[in-house]
């Protein structure tokens, strides 16, 4: 489990995000259409997993707009919202935002994500919800760079993330 805050207060996770240099793991997710998306569909591709508790907080929606904004830039790069919101709610908030270069995939149905990438609170406020982590993965599906944020309340390092993809 990760040595996290949430508001300053110490937090637990279910474990601990997939190490660089391993393969990122597959999983079942939904998307805002209610399609259910796994690995499969991004084969190719490289991706910037972006976790987070809720889209409906000002960190959380920030992260999204950020990565919108800075990896759809790169080539062959995919960018995964991924969070326990209803896929609704994050529907609304891409359409309110005019965000269109990420994809919103939704753990709500098992949080069997949040239990396999170690992200998911085991307890605290935010129990059962998912800490805000970045997995990046090459078009092999590599693990390049991975950060599980130690302050719940901060933002990611974007640079870091995406200069994983630039040095790959």
């Amino acid at each position: 489990m990760a040595n996290i805050t949430l508001g300053g207060t110490p937090v637990e996770t279910s474990g601990s995000l997939p190490k660089v240099g391993t393969q990122i793991k597959d999983f079942l997710l939904v998307a805002t259409d209610m399609s259910t998306k796994s690995l499969a569909d991004f084969k190719g591709k490289k991706l910037v997993l972006n976790i987070f508790p809720s889209v409906n907080t000002s960190v959380c929606a920030t992260s999204v707009r950020q990565f919108n904004t800075e990896a759809s830039e790169l080539d062959n790069t995919v960018v995964l919202c991924i969070s326990r919101d209803l896929p609704f709610a994050q529907k609304q908030f891409c359409a309110a935002e005019g965000l269109d270069n990420v994809v919103m995939l939704s753990d709500f149905k098992t949080g069997q994500f949040g239990k396999d990438y170690g992200v998911m609170f085991t307890n605290g406020a935010f129990d059962a919800l998912l800490s805000r982590s970045v997995v990046v993965a090459d078009a092999s599906g590599k693990v390049l760079y991975s950060e599980q944020v130690p302050e719940t309340g901060e933002e990611p390092n974007y640079k870091a993330a995406l200069e994983a993809l630039l040095d790959e």
